[in-house]
């Protein structure tokens, strides 16, 4: 099409009130953020033994209690050197202590709660482009890659709060560190699709 005939249909439309929006063919187009669902989501599928319980071996980590901790008298004396006085309202706390913390509300498809500190979706991305059982599953059997889903790999995720400006240190030694918290999916399981 012409940039004269462009011109006056574009005129022609504003007269008659329509609104265009115009694309190039060349640009991206953004896949709509994946929002966090909550851990709440994973516990339908991890809890079972079947599939490595990986709710559970979670629920009872320092993770799942890392908001918690903030209330802990060590964390009121870590915080008082850096000038915090309370830790469990200090955004350079929250933002390793809780899930999501700092992201706009429509970021989460459910209300987020502090108390359930860093959670499946801190470590494995914002949930809701894969947790439906089906996805799993084809990420799973490799017919769908995790990545295009917003799941991520723990050791690409841990380092944004394990660092040196963490009270906790950095890793020095991946796979140890990482064996402390390891939550598998046993080999040879392959979930069911929906």
């Amino acid at each position: 099409m012409s940039t004269h005939r462009l011109v006056t249909l574009l005129f022609v439309a504003s007269l008659a009130g329509a609104t265009f929006v115009l694309v190039r063919a060349d640009e991206p187009h953004s896949e709509p953020r994946s929002q966090y669902v909550t851990a709440t989501k994973c516990k339908r599928c991890h809890s079972s033994s079947k599939i490595g319980a990986q709710y559970k071996v979670w629920l009872e980590s320092k993770h799942a209690h890392a908001f918690l901790s903030l209330a802990s008298d060590s964390a009121k004396v870590y915080g008082a050197r850096k000038g915090v006085e309370d830790p469990q309202q200090s955004p350079e706390c929250l933002k390793c202590h809780v899930t999501g913390y700092g992201e706009p509300a429509d970021h989460f498809v459910a209300a987020r709660a502090d108390s359930e500190g860093v959670s499946c979706e801190s470590c494995h991305g914002a949930g809701s482009g894969y947790w439906k059982k089906s996805t799993m599953a084809d990420i799973a059997s490799g017919k769908a890659e995790g990545s295009k889903f917003g799941l991520l790999l723990p050791k690409e995720t841990c380092a944004n709060c394990h660092n040196e400006k963490s009270p906790a240190g950095t890793f020095v030694d991946w796979p140890a560190d990482s064996a402390k918290i390891a939550h598998p999916i046993p080999k040879g399981y392959t979930p069911e699709p929906d």
